[in-house]
Formats: structure tokens, sequence, C-alpha cells
């Protein structure tokens, strides 16, 4: 596929990030319909890259309402504590992705309730064979694009097994139309922020509990803009990577994401860093969340980040979608 295909193609499926929602929450509420479940005393939410991001960001969204523990795991292993009382939750939008597959099996093992998100593949095969509670979604695309889909169907597993309330449901389906009458005014600020840092190494900046978000724009700059960036969050920064600061200068940009839910003490932070950070580069940009509750201030800055990360690509003239490098990584991998 030619560039200028990519960028068109790239181009459809982010703007189809708020649709893909709505569609996602009709799948979603068919599906959790029949799935069986039971008391469980942790969750463990397993995936990597593109289909394992929307654990990060959803078991942030719902730290202050989920009545057990959840942990992510992005490797091929599980901690020693996952048992019988585990809610054990496979995110793979292909349905292959190695790592996840590995923990899926050691999952059976350890006997833990199994739960799974996927368009296709072994896992959706598996998932089938042995009866686990399922979301297929609608596969055909970048795992990375899927996010509008795989990341909200873990809103219906949490709440089928009792551990977040139904608020959920409406909060998206308003995310949604607010996306989409935001779109315009978005791509802008996109456009002109891409133009900003598109020379630079751009270092992302975020409270804790909005890490997910952070990690989301620094995985899209690497992928979509075939660029090197870095993230770390508020307050930890402060006792390390600010310091680090001394050796930085103009060939770096800052990019700080707020929120309305950054905690007095870390706001304060916030500012202090950036008069700090200043002194090294101008290239600062501040990403701040518009909405009226969580939900909707997390997808307004996931759709601004997936527009920062498209026009970085165009920016730097390249093709938006290819991922040589991983498809490689892949092969070799294949060998043994």
């Amino acid at each position: 596929m030619s560039i200028s295909k990519s960028v068109k193609e790239m181009d459809r499926l982010i703007t189809a990030f708020p649709e893909n929602m709505i569609e996602s929450l009709a799948i979603g509420a068919k599906s959790s319909q029949s799935y069986k479940t039971q008391p469980v005393s942790n969750v463990v939410i397993s995936g990597l890259g593109g289909s394992g991001i929307g654990g990060k960001i959803i078991s942030q969204l719902v730290w202050d309402q989920c009545t057990v523990p959840i942990a992510l795991v992005h490797d091929y292993r599980l901690p020693a504590w996952v048992s019988a009382e585990t809610l054990f939750i496979a995110c793979s939008y292909s349905g292959n992705t190695e790592e996840t597959l590995s923990t899926v099996e050691e999952a059976r093992r350890k006997n833990a309730h199994i739960a799974c998100i996927t368009s296709g593949g072994k896992l959706k095969a598996l998932a089938e064979l042995e009866g686990y509670n399922h979301a297929v979604i609608p596969g055909g695309q970048p795992p990375r694009t899927s996010f509008g889909y795989n990341a909200l169907q873990l809103f219906f597993i949490l709440h089928a097994y009792h551990l977040i309330p139904m608020g959920f449901k409406e909060q998206l389906e308003k995310a949604a139309r607010f996306l989409q009458i935001e779109s315009s005014s978005i791509k802008v600020e996109a456009a002109a922020i891409a133009k900003k840092i598109a020379g630079t190494t751009p270092v992302i900046y975020a409270e804790t509990y909005f890490e997910g978000v952070a990690v989301r724009l620094r995985q899209q700059i690497n992928e979509n803009a075939k660029m090197l960036c870095w993230h770390h969050v508020l307050p930890e920064m402060n006792h390390n990577e600010l310091v680090g600061w001394a050796g930085g200068n103009k060939n770096f940009s800052a990019i700080l994401i707020r929120t309305s839910e950054d905690h007095p003490g870390t706001k304060q932070r916030m500012e202090l860093s950036l008069e700090i950070i200043r002194k090294y580069t101008d290239k600062i940009v501040e990403l701040t969340a518009k909405g009226t509750n969580r939900i909707e201030e997390v997808y307004y800055l996931i759709h601004l980040s997936d527009w920062i990360s498209f026009y970085l690509a165009i920016e730097r003239k390249v093709d938006p979608i290819e991922i040589q490098v991983i498809d490689y990584f892949k092969s070799e991998l294949a060998k043994g």
C-alpha cells in the first residue's frame, strides 16, 4: 500500500473511533447476557500492545469503583497468586498473540475463571471450545486502531462479575457523541501540536492515575509516526527524571496531560516541573482533557492522541499503517 493510501486508511480508521464505541456497546450488551460468572477475589488482564493498553486505561478508569484488585500482565507468565478465585481476562485482537496464549494456558492450569476479548484466531477457537466467556469484535484492522472496540468490552466483563456498577454504559454513549461533536476541533489542535513537536523526541507526562493515557500516546507515536519517545508520571518523576532535564535541550519536547481530577498536590508539581523544563526547551505542549466526567475526559484524550500521532506521520512523511519491523520480528521468532 502506498503512503497516500495508508494515510487515507488511517484517517478513516481514526475517524471511525466514536462509531466503533457505539457498535462495541451493542456487542458488549449482547455478549454479556450469556456470561457465566462466579465470585472472584482478584482480576488479571493479559494483553500486549494495542490489545493490552485497554487493560491499563480501563483499570485506571475504575480504580475507585472496582471491588477487587486488578493486575496487568504483558508477558508469557502469570503471578503465583493466580487461582480459582481469579478472573483472568485475555485480550488479543488477532487472537494469536503468543504471550497472551501462553498466559491463557497457565490460567487454565490454575483453574482461573477465564474470559476473552478477540476478533478471531486461536483465542476465539479456544474460547468457543472450552466455553469461556468471550466477546468477539470486528477484525481486519491494525490492533492499535481497535481500541474503540476491545477496551470497552472490559467494562461489560467487570460488570458481569459484579465488580463495577452499570453507569459506564450511559457515560460511554455520551462520550462517543461528544467526540463526534468535537471531531473538527480535535483535529485542528492535533495538527498544530504535531507541527510543533515533529522534529523532536517527545517526553510525555501525566498524573499516576492517568498513566494509561500517556502510554497510549507513546505507543501511537511509536507505531504511527515511527518516532522514539518515552513517558513518566507525576509525582514520581519529580524524584528522579526531573533532574535528568539538566541534560535536555530543544531536541526534546515535553507533553503534559492534564485532567480535572489531577490531585491538587500534583497540579502544583506540574507547574513547578514546567517551570524547570522551560529552561531547556520551548517545545512544551499541554493536553487538557475536555468532558463532563472521567470517561469522557479519558476518551477525549485518547482520540486527541491518535490524531496527534497521525499528523506526526504526515509531518514526517512516513506510512502510518506499516509495521515492517514488528512483522520481521515476529517472522524471526516463528523460526524458533
